[in-house]
């Protein structure tokens, strides 16, 4: 079977955390995911004409991720987010602005590629710029599955603009704080199951995700609600966790599993990654089976 193509749109980044910088940004975390686990992933970002660009390409390439289509920006300098970890490593962002990726210009290689992928992945961080955020909702319009990590980071997104991307969104992906923020939005009352339904009904996307940390996580599609418990791991940081277990969900939905397969397989990379530094370790299918 040919392996599905992914692209993922967004930031890329370093992550300067306390014992220093990561190659890191969500979408290029699910990008260097779906590759490692053996999908071809491909990224749309820019970065500054600058050392950190260049030490960001030269990574992104040595893992197998195709950055043809990764601009370079002569004006903003290449992204950078200060990273602070509680004592129980959960982490606080301090995202620096603005920063190259702020700026992906639309043109048509990224447009053809986009129309021919398998799937996009995007959050709403990279709406922040309206130049970014304009590249986006184009290439939303060309892309056969879109996939949306909500990624609500403060003071980055709005009503307007999470009304503008869910209803084009294939599959969505919030974790339990995101889906209490939209439930406030909007009224929804009830269990989760029942504020899960009334947010897909609204919004008319086929699938979506809700990730709790170490309490598990649910989603609810067509084929009903499923849900799993959380893995019991002993935790490093959560950086990159979320971004690993999207990466695991469309790795086993390309397969044709069932949805609580996919929630298992994607639960159990990203509690492996938890075990580890940052957002970018190394994990093969074999250690994620294991653990299951």
């Amino acid at each position: 079977m040919q392996q599905p193509v992914v692209i993922c749109f967004g930031e890329v980044l370093w992550d300067l955390l306390p014992g220093g910088k990561m190659a890191g940004g969500a979408p290029m975390n699910v990008a260097y995911q779906t590759n490692n686990l053996g999908m071809k992933s491909r990224m749309i970002s820019r970065v500054g004409q600058d050392a950190l660009g260049q030490e960001l390409l030269a990574f992104l390439a040595s893992k197998g991720v195709a950055t043809d289509l990764v601009q370079i920006d002569d004006q903003f300098p290449t992204g950078t987010v200060n990273v602070h970890l509680d004592a129980q490593g959960i982490p606080s962002y301090e995202i620096v602005q603005p920063a190259a990726w702020d700026a992906i210009a639309l043109n048509d290689a990224m447009t053809d590629a986009v129309q021919h992928a398998d799937a996009l992945v995007f959050g709403s961080l990279a709406c922040r710029n309206e130049q970014s955020r304009n590249t986006l909702l184009k290439l939303v319009e060309k892309a056969t599955f879109r996939v949306f990590d909500v990624n609500l980071r403060e003071p980055f997104y709005s009503r307007a603009l999470l009304e503008k991307i869910l209803p084009a969104s294939n599959l969505v992906k919030v974790n339990d704080i995101e889906l209490g923020i939209l439930s406030e939005w909007y009224g929804y009352t009830g269990s989760e199951p029942d504020r899960m339904q009334a947010l897909r009904e609204q919004f008319g996307f086929d699938l979506l995700i809700v990730t709790r940390g170490a309490d598990g996580a649910a989603c609810l599609s067509n084929k009903g609600y499923s849900e799993i418990p959380g893995t019991q791991v002993q935790v490093q940081d959560t950086v990159g966790s979320g971004d690993a277990f999207l990466s695991g969900f469309l790795y086993s939905y390309f397969t044709g599993k069932e949805d609580a397969e996919c929630l298992r397989f994607a639960n159990a990379l990203g509690a492996l990654t938890a075990t580890k530094h940052g957002g970018t370790p190394v994990i093969s299918v074999a250690e994620i089976n294991a653990l299951m």
